[in-house]
């Protein structure tokens, strides 16, 4: 593995979703700004999460066809200038282009951004990717801080200043990618990997599945974390924030761990085995009356929903040989995209039934997503490469 090159790519990554993770925290200062409703506040959330779910494979059969890597500073600078344009916008229509340049930007980063983790990992794709994956969690945790932060110093305006770090991030992954020495390091970690075999296009449908039902899992409870500790637990602000964030780092343990597991170990069955894992997790959770006890449940659901992160990716990316960047792109991004867009359903659960009942009804998502990694075929059988050696 080059370190050195998985580092950066990973720390670009952390900025890119920074913006991911900012822009919901922003819609409090932007409702009394353009006078907005709920519902065309939530819209503004929709359309960069749409924008990001429709371009993100055109992005990955794009980022398969060139050699390019000039996508990446690219992406990164779309997603930080399309951020800090929402506070900046002086009407409504404008700020959702600038939602939408920000969730396109988001969008073009994943698949070429793990197409270059793949060509630097060496034989240690799954470790490299959880890293990978590490940078995002990141990203996705600081951006409401941040954004928190620098609204409550300078207001909307703030947006501006929130995004330029991630500009100088770009400008210095394009002086990086420019380097003669990152080009050879890549072709020469990559000589040779490009995976021989058909396409296993059934295979990767039923792996976008599973991937499907961990990012509405994911998605579900880290939205509705902070207000079950409030609501049902009937705990503090600041206990509702703890929770989330202990939920958050041990996401963070369970990716590292699943990264080098998944190299040593069947990736199906490391999927299955997770999925399977966390099936009695969430009713032993709902059942907690205790904050302690539930805030201590948290742990090993997050590591359970976690472990499988590199292994899907790094799956997905083996069923379609010589498509790293489409496989990524669907499991990267327009898998996770579809659970946040279904994340709201629960809110509409909840509004109806209650926060219990809602997260109640995610105990159907690990049972249906273990059932279908059990069909999991070894990429080597799935792709005929088996055969052919």
């Amino acid at each position: 593995m080059n370190r050195r090159q998985v580092a950066w790519i990973t720390l670009a990554h952390m900025f890119t979703d920074i913006n991911q993770g900012a822009l919901p925290a922003l819609l409090p200062l932007l409702i009394p700004r353009h006078g907005l409703s709920y519902a065309a506040a939530a819209a503004v959330v929709f359309s960069s999460n749409i924008a990001s779910t429709v371009v993100q494979p055109a992005f990955g059969h794009f980022a398969d066809k060139t050699s390019k890597t000039w996508l990446v500073p690219a992406a990164l600078a779309m997603a930080c200038l399309g951020l800090g344009a929402t506070g900046l916008a002086p009407a409504y229509p404008l700020l959702i282009v600038a939602a939408v340049v920000c969730g396109v930007g988001v969008a073009a980063f994943h698949p070429v951004g793990a197409r270059l983790i793949n060509q630097n990992a060496g034989s240690q794709k799954a470790a490299a990717m959880s890293i990978f994956g590490v940078g995002g969690t990141m990203g996705f945790t600081l951006g409401p801080l941040l954004a928190a932060q620098a609204t409550g110093w300078w207001g909307l305006d703030g947006t501006a200043v929130l995004a330029l770090p991630g500009c100088l991030m770009a400008v210095l992954a394009a002086w990086l990618l420019s380097r003669p020495q990152s080009a050879q390091a890549a072709k020469a970690m990559s000589a040779g990997a490009e995976a021989v075999g058909k396409p296993a296009w059934g295979a990767f449908l039923r792996l976008t599945g599973t991937v499907v039902g961990r990012s509405m899992l994911f998605f579900g409870f880290n939205t509705f974390i902070p207000l079950y500790w409030i609501n049902v637990l009937g705990q503090s602000d600041h206990a509702g924030a703890m929770a989330l964030t202990v939920f958050a780092g041990s996401t963070v343990v369970g990716s590292l761990a699943g990264g080098r597991l998944a190299d040593r170990r069947s990736q199906p069955r490391i999927i299955f085995f997770s999925y399977l894992s966390v099936i009695p997790m969430i009713p032993v959770f709902l059942a907690m009356n205790s904050p302690w006890a539930a805030l201590a449940m948290l742990v090993p659901m997050g590591i359970g929903l976690s472990i499988p992160y590199s292994a899907m990716i790094v799956l997905g990316q083996s069923y379609l040989p010589g498509r790293i960047g489409l496989s990524s792109g669907v499991t990267l991004g327009l898998a996770i995209s579809i659970g946040g867009i279904a994340a709201p359903i629960l809110g509409m659960v909840a509004d109806a039934h209650g926060l219990h009942t809602a997260l109640a009804t995610t105990m159907i998502l690990p049972v249906l997503s273990a059932a279908v990694a059990w069909t999991l075929p070894d990429p080597a059988v799935a792709t005929g490469v088996a055969k052919a050696a």
